[in-house]
């Protein structure tokens, strides 16, 4: 008997057939989704037609123009979605970090499927095989192994990447209505963009001050919104490992960004996430802005969620320990390399790093007395030998 022909010598028009069929039922894989995944990295073609389409759609702003309730549509789609990654795809799907109903849990991956961004469980998959293998050469998606443009939207089009291992999911994959999702994910999407075409000729009908068509809802509702979300949520795989801060010493190169934060709605304060994933929030502080902690508590008030796992208090001190000395490290940075300012001024930015450190401290109820006083040894030993290197003004003798 001979042995089946693999995808990659198949003629093309079987391989663009199989994908074809993929687009509307995600575990069609003829020769098996094991033999998908040992295939070699590379970019399918035929898996990057929905992404032409999808980019190519934006450009129908050209002739169906733009209005103040398009746009403003555009965003609200923008981020009702975008919290469809982060709280339910990312922070229940992928890490439990919060309770629901199973019907509750159904109506989560509808509203999850909205993203484009395949089913719950295929997203659920890759995101906890990245924590497993984060920045290793196995990790689907990252910048440092991979490059930039790969871990941006090169890994999405290798074949390898399309199967859904459910034996990775069992926990989800045990509840047929969220693998039926999960097989066909591109239902929840047409029907959107139905809805929205709809609701556009409704607009313009019954409401022709809006200046609106089913046409133009479609083009910025559907099109340019699903695309700015696609590249935000990316964002977080292609740079959230280059730019920003590290608080942790975690086993990869995850880093803490503001800037990607607002983009993706709290996801940017990637080490903190990096260092416990089990937590409702990732922004660790009052200060850290995670909109999408903000969005959950307020889905906790209405009962559709429940039991948000908070921070435990034992990476709070981490985490304070971790600022206070990097605090004390970056102002000896300083006094080395610019001798030229006087302890004085050396104080100031410690000082306000001493208070958020004891701020910190006191949320993870650390014992305050130990932290000052730690604190205090530190700053005096820096002021002292700053000042021995850099004596007043006229305290030498002429």
């Amino acid at each position: 008997m001979s042995e089946p022909v693999s995808a990659l010598a198949k003629p093309s028009y079987q391989r663009f057939a199989a994908a074809f069929v993929q687009w509307f039922d995600s575990d069609h894989t003829p020769d098996g989704p094991e033999k998908m995944r040992a295939e070699p990295d590379r970019v399918d073609w035929p898996r990057c037609i929905p992404f032409i389409i999808l980019h190519a759609g934006c450009l129908g702003v050209i002739w169906v123009g733009w209005s103040p309730f398009a746009v403003g549509l555009t965003f609200a789609l923008y981020v009702v979605r975008m919290f469809a990654v982060t709280g339910i795809y990312h922070r229940y799907f992928s890490h439990r970090t919060y309770s629901t109903s199973r019907g509750g849990q159904f109506f989560l991956a509808l509203w999850g499927a909205t993203a484009v961004q395949r089913g719950a469980l295929w997203w659920a998959y890759h995101h906890r095989h990245h924590h497993q293998h984060s920045d290793d050469p196995e990790d689907a998606h990252s910048p440092h192994v991979h490059g930039f443009w790969w871990s941006h939207i090169g890994w999405i089009t290798s074949r390898r990447n399309f199967p859904t291992d459910y034996s990775k999911v069992k926990d989800l994959a045990k509840f047929p209505e969220l693998v039926l999702l999960n097989r066909f994910d591109t239902v929840i999407p047409i029907l959107l963009a139905v809805a929205i075409i709809g609701a556009g000729q409704l607009l313009a009908h019954y409401a022709p001050g809006l200046h609106t068509s089913g046409a133009q809802l479609l083009v910025w509702g559907f099109f340019v919104s699903t695309t700015a979300l696609f590249h935000g949520t990316s964002c977080i795989n292609s740079m959230a490992h280059l730019m920003g801060r590290r608080r942790f010493k975690t086993g990869d190169d995850s880093r803490n960004s503001f800037i990607l934060a607002i983009i993706c709605l709290g996801e940017g304060w990637h080490n903190n996430h990096h260092r416990y994933m089990h937590c409702t929030r990732q922004g660790f502080y009052w200060w850290e802005i995670d909109l999408t902690y903000y969005g959950l508590k307020a889905l906790s008030w209405t009962g559709l969620i429940s039991n948000l796992k908070p921070v435990p208090a034992a990476i709070l001190a981490e985490a304070a320990h971790a600022d206070h000395h990097a605090t004390i490290a970056a102002a000896a940075h300083a006094a080395h390399t610019h001798p030229e300012f006087s302890p004085l001024k050396k104080v100031f930015p410690t000082a306000a790093a001493i208070a958020v450190a004891t701020a910190t401290a006191a949320q993870a109820t650390m014992s305050k007395n130990a932290d000052e006083l730690a604190t205090r040894k530190d700053v005096a030993s820096l002021m002292h030998d700053s000042a021995k290197q850099n004596p007043p003004v006229g305290s030498q003798a002429s």
